[in-house]
């Protein structure tokens, strides 16, 4: 399923795979002809240090930290199968000093140490690197770029040939020229010309003229200070190099930049040594012996063994019996493997290509006669828009083994351009699709999608009243989904790329970017081929691979009776959409517009004066240079911060301009975001909204919500209640609202040990003022507004994981007393802080935490080195089980509603999931009936050790029913 213009998330190919994978799959280097001389140079250092960051801790047999050593070898040995070089080397530093700082003592003097379990890696790195048979280079006194600009200029004057330098590192650009490119291992795009003069504003061989003024504070060369890449830039393309521009400072207009030039001429000639790169420096592997080369026989094999990497030895046939395991530091072999693909199976591992373009009604009909035979199909759509209810199908693929794949072309060609090359020979959609008809809706023929949900709408809806029962269906998605939610991006690229060890084919490589894009329908039919024939190929192997692991990881329940089955609710929902009334939207526009006015003026008053209260740079210099106010800090730009936070610590303070500020914005986005966002989205067909539900966006299992998101209107505001009077029923139905209660804290009081909690739950008590009565020691009947406010915030924060800080900070309160309020809490119930901290341990022996129902739910931060980011993987595993299993207990109850109204006999619609509601349209003459079926249905499909419960309102507008 592709677009003219881009892929939904779920639908297309996101990237950022893991750091050994991005490095050193797919790269953009082209076939080299017999002959050619071609030398690539590999840059050590970013290898390392991206190996070293991306994994997590592990340790060789012999107990020696070896994540920097997996990475490496990973990333190289899998590029030496892709590279195309006649020539190859790794380069690296030798020391931490080097020739420049004998005159530049400071020459990157504030870089930290390397990390102590890094320093122990660095000979096992280098080893490694011989170990694959690659010539590694070093030498005292120079560092890496240094090497490689000779060994770029010494390779190019022994004869014609091209250099490729993988490495995005700037201080490489001033190399690039005419038979030299940089290679960016992580976007895998070629550095040239273009890239550079885009970085810097001028062209490879002026870079170090403007490095010279502009500085680099990441190696602490000075520059001249006030003078930026855009200024230098400037400057040098005035002034044609640094030389002669020092000549004529004393002629610079501007006052500042006069003076720094004058007075920092020196600087900035220093500036120039310590970033050009010395082409001079000796080569201590001669470029004879960097001749592409398979590893030495039995050194590579011996290497990993040695360390334990079962497996690299696995993915390259080597793995022998004896092999000991590395042993994982705090995390299971799954995170730690993570990046890495494992090696494909062989009857996964055909070739890809040579695919089949289908123009005639007897090629279609041998394909689908294969496709019957095999009784498993996978298929993938061609369209020319993002959103699948307005999508003209282009084109269609099929795929029947791995390796065999057509594509059949529907609508290509340039209709209404009479300038345009005719339209190429095609069968006509509507034969097509007569052919087609059997094979869908054959039982007996499994049909695999790649998030079917968008690919059988498209079919629904194509020519000749299109396919309305297509079965039995899976979804490879959802699929992955299914096993490892959080894990990783469940798009078809990085699927393919994570488990299939492959690089498919990019969508913009077929149809351009930017204002060169053309329509899908445009393209030419043997690139249209490869790219769609690629996409039901890709999908059937992820078939073959991946649903034989449902079983194994306990997953196949949730699959074929949750998600898979979701796909047709959801479709259903987005089809039905819910009406707006327009004219209430406009009449709420106009009213938000006029109270931004009155806040505008108040907030000019308090100000002194008037300025753009949507200019976050404005407000900051009016609250701290012109007020005086504490608590101002600048960020990078040199402007002062005034985000929420910082805004709301100021309103608590009882600064009303920050409060007037903050209910401006809020405001202001509630305006933009759905009142304006709204109408433009109402459908002239029939007035209603029709959201796009993603399926497999979240870490936990929730759905999202897309064009429009109708899960983000505040629930508890004024605001947020007038733009849900907006939504509303057709005449002779009411809209009506099922809430599940507190359905979170249930799950904790079903998970953790709290007899309290349960009792209260069972017996039907409110469950703050109860918590209220307990942490604070009141008679249960003189529980106040302001001790309920307070239990309910911690109620709730303590499943977000809250802290003491940001529980002062929610409630007004000194940190100190948040503390206390916490440690009351835990004393009352010991429980939950026991389940907080079984999750946290769950997650870092396993890398994931489990629903009540058994799903598994990835946490990647959790043995991360950064303590904010592991911080926050922490509050992430104490929640995902209780946000996971709300998710699961709402989705079980989504599938079996639509039949059960159905079965009843009942014109009722389920329209809209938001969070732990559901919002149904309710012809009037059955709201007892419907109230009844979804009441004992959501309440039933889980048992849990305390009940469930419903709230079920009704209404004319969904505000009413709310």
């Amino acid at each position: 399923m592709d677009t003219d213009s881009t892929r939904p998330p779920e639908a297309g190919r996101p990237r950022g795979t893991a750091a050994a994978d991005a490095a050193a799959g797919g790269e953009a280097l082209p076939t080299v002809p017999p002959g050619e001389r071609h030398l690539i140079l590999v840059d050590g250092s970013g290898y390392i240090f991206r190996a070293y960051h991306a994994l997590p801790p592990m340790t060789n047999p012999e107990g020696v930290p070896v994540n920097a050593v997996y990475g490496f070898t990973s990333m190289l040995s899998q590029f030496l199968t892709r590279h195309a070089g006649s020539h190859i080397a790794v380069v690296f530093d030798a020391a931490r000093l080097n020739f420049r700082n004998d005159f530049y003592p400071d020459y990157k003097a504030h870089r930290p140490d390397p990390p102590e379990d890094l320093i122990p890696q660095f000979a096992l790195i280098r080893d490694a690197t011989d170990a694959l048979g690659v010539c590694r280079a070093q030498s005292e006194g120079f560092e890496a770029d240094d090497l490689i600009a000779a060994y770029a200029k010494a390779f190019l004057e022994e004869g014609p040939g091209r250099v490729t330098i993988v490495s995005s590192d700037k201080d490489l650009m001033q190399l690039v020229r005419p038979g030299v490119q940089l290679l960016d291992p992580i976007k895998q795009k070629p550095i040239r010309e273009p890239e550079v003069f885009e970085k810097f504003g001028v062209t490879p061989d002026k870079v170090i003229e403007v490095q010279a003024l502009a500085g680099d504070s990441t190696d602490n060369v000075p520059g001249v200070p006030g003078i930026g890449i855009k200024t230098a830039a400037q400057l040098i393309t005035e002034y044609g190099d640094l030389e002669s521009l020092l000549a004529n400072a004393e002629k610079i207009k501007q006052p500042k930049r006069r003076e720094a030039l004058i007075q920092n001429a020196e600087q900035a000639r220093v500036s120039r040594r310590l970033v050009t790169l010395d082409d001079a420096a000796p080569m201590p592997c001669p470029i004879a012996d960097m001749a592409a080369k398979p590893p030495p026989d039995g050194r590579l094999e011996g290497f990993l063994k040695a360390m334990g990497f079962r497996s690299l030895l696995a993915r390259l046939g080597k793995l022998g019996d004896g092999a000991e395991a590395p042993r994982r530091v705090g995390v299971p072999a799954a995170i730690t493997h993570a990046p890495a693909p494992g090696p494909v199976p062989p009857d996964l591992a055909a070739p890809f290509g040579s695919y089949e373009t289908v123009t005639t009604e007897p090629a279609l009909a041998a394909w689908i006669t294969a496709a019957t035979a095999a009784g498993v199909v996978a298929m993938d759509t061609e369209t020319d828009s993002l959103d699948a209810r307005r999508a003209t199908m282009v084109g269609f693929s099929l795929a029947t083994a791995p390796g065999k794949a057509c594509y059949v072309p529907l609508h290509h060609g340039s209709e209404g351009d009479m300038l345009a090359e005719p339209a190429p020979v095609q069968i006509a959609p509507e034969r097509a699709f007569a052919l087609l008809r059997p094979l869908l809706e054959d039982p007996t023929v499994l049909k695999v999608f790649q998030h079917a949900k968008y690919d059988l709408e498209v079919f629904a809806r194509a020519e000749n009243g299109g396919f309305a029962t297509i079965a039995p269906i899976d979804d490879t998605m959802m699929i992955s989904y299914a096993m490892e939610a959080g894990r990783r991006g469940h798009g078809m690229d990085e699927l393919c790329v994570a488990h299939l060890n492959h690089q498919p084919i990019k969508f913009d490589e077929v149809t351009g970017t930017g204002k060169a894009r053309i329509p899908f329908g445009r393209v030419p039919l043997d690139k249209a081929t490869a790219y769609a024939a690629e996409d039901a190929d890709v999908t059937l192997r992820l078939w073959l691979l991946l649903h034989p692991r449902l079983r194994e990881e306990g997953s196949l329940a949730l699959y074929e009776q949750v998600e898979r089955r979701m796909v047709g609710t959801l479709r259903g929902m987005e089809a039905a959409g819910i009406k707006v009334d327009g004219a209430e939207l406009a009449r709420i526009g106009e009213d938000f517009a006029s109270r931004l006015v009155v806040l505008e003026q108040q907030i000019h008053g308090l100000a002194g004066r008037a300025f753009n209260v949507g200019s976050p740079k404005q407000l900051g210099e009016i609250l701290f240079d012109e007020m005086k106010l504490p608590g101002g800090r600048k960020g990078k730009t040199g402007a002062y911060s005034t985000d929420a936070s910082v805004l709301e610590e100021m309103a608590n303070q009882g600064i009303d301009l920050a409060r007037r500020v903050l209910d401006w914005r809020q405001l202001a986005k509630l305006k933009s975001t759905y009142v304006e966002a709204l109408a433009s989205q109402i459908d002239p067909i029939d007035r209603r909204v029709h959201t796009s539900y993603g399926m497999a966006g979240t870490s936990t299992g929730r759905l999202s919500s897309n064009d429009p998101n109708l899960q983000n209107i505040p629930v508890r505001s004024e605001e947020g209640l007038r733009i849900r009077r907006a939504f509303v029923a057709e005449p002779g139905h009411v809209l009506l609202s099922a809430d599940y209660s507190q359905i979170e804290l249930r799950l904790l009081a079903h998970l953790a040990e709290v007899p309290t909690l349960r009792e209260a739950f069972a017996n039907g008590e409110d469950i703050h003022a109860r918590t209220a009565a307990e942490i604070f020691h009141l008679e249960p009947g003189k529980v106040d507004k302001e001790a309920r406010r307070r239990a309910k915030t911690i109620n709730f924060g303590i499943i977000y994981g809250m802290s003491a800080f940001g529980l002062a900070a929610r409630l007004g309160i000194p940190p100190a007393e948040g503390r206390s309020i916490i440690d009351a809490y835990f004393a009352q119930y010991p429980g939950i802080r026991q389940e907080m901290e079984r999750c946290k341990e769950e997650a870092r022996i396993h890398g994931f935490v489990r629903t009540p129902f058994g799903r598994k739910l990835w946490i990647p931060d959790i043995a991360t080195k950064d303590p904010v980011r592991r911080a926050g993987a922490e509050r992430a595993a104490i929640n995902a089980p209780f946000q996971g299993g709300a998710a699961e207990i709402i989705k079980r109850a989504m599938v079996r509603l639509p039949r059960a109204l159905q079965q009843a006999g009942l014109k009722t619609r389920m329209l809209l999931q938001v969070h732990d509601e559901l919002v149904f349209e309710v012809p009037d003459a059955e709201i007892a009936a419907t109230s009844a079926i979804v009441k004992d249905i959501m309440e039933s499909v889980a048992t849990l050790r305390v009940p469930l419960s419903v709230e079920i309102g009704t209404g004319h507008s969904w505000a009413e029913a709310h």
